[in-house]
């Protein structure tokens, strides 16, 4: 089997007629679920407000840099309806993960428990990246494989889903 039947042959959480919520609206509901967990907690002193801020632009900036990418080249941002890709992005942002922009609101929800400064925070950033990686990225890989074959497989073998040592700069 290939390494993108491993990740896509995974169970389906939904069903071909039944479309995922949009990633950016996920990443608003767990917000909101971080900011009522941690309803009681200061804003962060310190070090602290200086880790938060360092993980958000990290991270602001790794899904920017992708998105400038699918501008550049010509292809959809719209993560509904991912057949709609005229090109593989492998470049850039899109060489360090296959999916920057979710990587990219995973750590900004990171950055915001950080700077709540609360495990409990990070709760809905794990409910996140399970529904994200289940309910968005499997329909992005099936649509993917359909579209762009060996080329999508090959990327798929060297670089990883979210984030892993191949990330690391060798």
């Amino acid at each position: 089997m290939t390494a993108v039947g491993r990740d896509v042959g995974r169970r389906r959480w939904h069903c071909g007629a039944v479309k995922p919520p949009p990633p950016v609206l996920l990443a608003i509901v767990a917000g909101v679920a971080q900011r009522a967990l941690t309803r009681d907690m200061p804003p962060a002193p310190g070090v602290r407000a200086v880790a938060a801020t360092m993980t958000a632009g990290l991270s602001a900036a790794l899904a920017a840099t992708s998105a400038r990418q699918f501008l550049r080249r010509g292809t959809t941002l719209q993560p509904l309806d991912p057949s709609q890709a005229s090109v593989l992005v492998t470049t850039g942002s899109n060489a360090i993960t296959r999916n920057p922009m979710y990587v990219g609101l995973a750590g900004l929800l990171t950055a915001n428990a950080i700077r709540r400064g609360s495990w409990a925070a990070l709760l809905p950033v794990g409910g996140f990246v399970v529904l994200i990686d289940r309910l968005q990225i499997t329909a992005e890989e099936r649509a993917l494989v359909a579209k762009f074959g060996a080329e999508y497989e090959s990327y798929v073998a060297t670089v990883p889903r979210w984030l892993d040592q191949r990330s690391l700069p060798r």
